[in-house]
């Protein structure tokens, strides 16, 4: 009896402390596996890239969830199961925005050079010229709007989150930002057209009419993004500056709004990045002058967006006419996206500088 329990005992210490587990490199076995026999039944069946693709996907989700629960129990066959999905689901959504970056790259870079980046399009008929009307276009009146917007869209959210909490004012600007939030763009310029036009006459071609309707746009985004972040403030900062005697304006201007700094202007800035590539509200107000206007308080000027609509839709009389505004087009769709890119990145990299440092 004794020899019984002590070898009951031995079998017990020599159990392993944990279950059989797939290789490391199981899923990429499954993989080959999985595709490698899609790629079988793809060819007797003549089917094309994208067939093997999706047989291969389904017979990947197959394989590896049943390896893993012959092996592995039913638990982790679940995991891997939802694993593989959710990445399926990102490759998916990685699909489009690597193909419209590479499009856009392959098709915009042969049209960098000096010239497009130096000259505007005054004069020119078909070949040559640059963007730079529309480089400069872009960036007065998205600054403009800018101007606008962000002391609008701030003040507005210090309303409802410091003072308007439960009144009726709040609940009627947070119902009117709600609104502005899913407008179409093209209300935005009708909006600045129908303005513009009762004050200087019918149809006026004005940069800042431009930035009036871009910053229609960016004001609700600026209006949520900064009431969020002012939420966040913890409530005990400012009480702890009532305590001291601290008006209510200083604890906004000092406590508050600093503390909530960095998402603020990651919010403006993204909010900017939006607004960048509106080319509806635009082509209505602003125009598509073809040569550089510096004074958005006097005649039409170009954008990048109008710039690329315009060129891409308006043919020419000569075949290699064509190939040159579809060439410039794309040249310019890259820039824009290259500058969205970067407005992008500077707001994380400004948010991450304004945010709140912890410890020393």
């Amino acid at each position: 009896m004794a020899d019984l329990d002590k070898t009951a005992s031995l079998d017990r210490d020599l159990q392993p402390l944990t279950n059989p587990q797939l290789p490391a490199i199981g899923p990429v076995l499954a993989a080959v596996v999985a595709w490698g026999a899609a790629g079988l039944v793809a060819l007797l069946l003549g089917w094309n890239i994208a067939g093997w693709l999706v047989l291969g996907w389904v017979a990947f989700i197959v394989v590896l969830p049943a390896w893993s629960s012959a092996v592995e129990g039913k638990r982790s066959a679940i995991d891997r199961l939802v694993t593989s999905l959710v990445w399926s689901t990102f490759v998916i959504a990685m699909l489009p925005l690597i193909a419209v970056s590479w499009t856009v790259i392959e098709r915009g870079a042969p049209a960098f050079s000096v010239e497009f980046f130096t000259s505007d399009q005054s004069g020119v008929i078909g070949v040559g010229g640059g963007i730079l009307h529309a480089v400069i276009g872009t960036l007065v009146i998205t600054l403009i709007a800018t101007l606008i917007s962000v002391p609008v869209g701030i003040m507005a959210a210090v309303y409802l989150v410091e003072y308007g909490k439960g009144n009726r004012m709040s609940r009627i600007l947070t119902f009117l930002v709600d609104v502005m939030t899913g407008i179409p763009s093209i209300v935005a310029g009708l909006f600045a057209l129908a303005l513009f036009t009762l004050l200087l006459g019918p149809l006026p071609r004005l940069a800042i009419g431009g930035s009036i309707a871009l910053s229609v746009l960016m004001i609700p985004i600026v209006v949520r993004s900064t009431e969020e972040m002012l939420k966040l403030v913890s409530n005990e900062l400012r009480e702890g500056a009532y305590a001291l005697g601290v008006p209510k304006w200083r604890t906004i201007t000092k406590v508050v709004i600093p503390t909530a700094l960095g998402g603020i202007v990651t919010g403006a800035t993204l909010a900017v990045a939006r607004v960048a590539g509106e080319t509806a509200p635009l082509l209505l107000i602003a125009g598509t002058l073809r040569s550089v206007n510096w004074n958005p308080f006097e005649g039409g000027m170009a954008t990048l967006p109008v710039l690329i609509f315009s060129e891409a839709t308006k043919g020419g009389a000569k075949p290699e006419y064509v190939a040159a505004q579809l060439e410039r087009a794309w040249g310019a769709a890259l820039v824009l996206i290259i500058i969205v890119m970067g407005l992008n990145l500077l707001a994380r990299v400004v948010g991450a500088y304004f945010s709140p440092k912890t410890g020393r």
